[in-house]
């Protein structure tokens, strides 16, 4: 899959090892998708996620809030390779600023975390719309 295709729900695996480093997220390149993000939210299921799309690398714009988000979230930036540059399990009310520029930034439940690491590469793959 391109990175400049538009798919509405990709599949993200962590090519870089084994497990269960698979996750569903909605692809997420507008300014209010991203404004929004994932805050209000009381749940959200293990297996889905929010891909936060940018159009160039950067550590300002790849930076993240935490305000009216209820609930820890695992926060995986990623450059345009795609490749991890910065893990975070990011608490609520806070700022976070990834470590290196990031293009990226992958937004789950906290476990999942423990399933990427910096430096691991990534795939996109984009979902068919009635799966």
């Amino acid at each position: 899959m391109t990175l400049h295709a538009k798919p509405e729900w990709i599949e993200i695996r962590n090519v870089s090892r084994e497990g269960p480093g698979r996750v569903r997220a909605r692809w997420c390149a507008s300014f209010a998708c991203k404004l929004r993000g994932l805050t209000f939210r009381r749940t959200l299921p293990k297996d889905r996620a929010l891909l936060l799309v940018e159009s160039a690398e950067g550590r300002w714009n790849t930076a993240i809030h935490m305000g009216f988000v209820f609930q820890p979230l695992a926060v995986i930036w990623l450059n345009s390779e795609p490749r991890v540059v910065d893990v975070r399990v990011a608490q609520p009310w806070r700022w976070y600023v990834p470590h290196a520029p990031a293009r990226f930034v992958l937004e789950g439940t906290a476990d999942l975390a423990s399933h990427f690491e910096v430096g691991d590469l990534v795939g996109f793959e984009s979902l068919d719309p009635n799966r």
